[in-house]
């Protein structure tokens, strides 16, 4: 079994597809559960206390000058806006999908121009495949670009011949 460029470049298409909804499937499970558990808050400050064993007496705190422990209020720590969660996760989707579409178009072009140069190589394989065997080298020359002229000196054939041979390759590229 040949894989050939082609079947190449839709597996890979294939797998960056897959590996897309992976993606997706992975940061709406990640969604799902930060709706499901709401924020901690804290409400209640622990109390210190001396150990059992410590006879050291706790200092003394003034009344008039500073409050006293239970005297205090629990810190409570605000919880973020309920769609906080939302706009990150939505904000983290953009940027991935912003760099999918990016890696997409980067390989739009590289398909492009593996396509022109699979043309290019089937066109030239066209142009040696329907010349006589003696003619190979000149089609093969005409093919490249080289001129009436130099295809007749290097392969020493008439510079008619060689003409018709350069009209023979511009019509088959073409």
């Amino acid at each position: 079994m040949v894989i050939g460029v082609r079947e190449g470049v839709l597996a890979l298409i294939v797998v960056v597809a897959l590996y897309i909804g992976l993606v997706l499937f992975r940061m709406l499970r990640l969604a799902n559960k930060a709706a499901e558990q709401p924020p901690a808050v804290i409400t209640d400050v622990p109390e210190k206390t001396l150990p059992a064993d410590k006879t050291e007496a706790a200092p003394v705190i003034n009344s008039t000058t500073e409050p006293r422990l239970e005297e205090v209020e629990p810190v409570k720590l605000e919880s973020p806006p309920p769609g906080l969660a939302n706009e990150l996760l939505y904000e983290g989707m953009e940027r991935e999908l912003v760099q999918l579409r990016d890696e997409v178009e980067v390989m739009r072009g590289e398909l492009s121009a593996l396509r022109e140069d699979m043309q290019h190589a089937l066109a030239h394989l066209r142009a040696t495949q329907t010349v006589s065997p003696i003619y190979g080298d000149a089609m093969q020359m005409a093919v490249a670009g080289y001129d009436a002229v130099m295809i007749a000196e290097r392969c020493g054939i008439a510079r008619a011949e060689a003409e018709l041979v350069v009209a023979l390759a511009r019509s088959q590229v073409q």
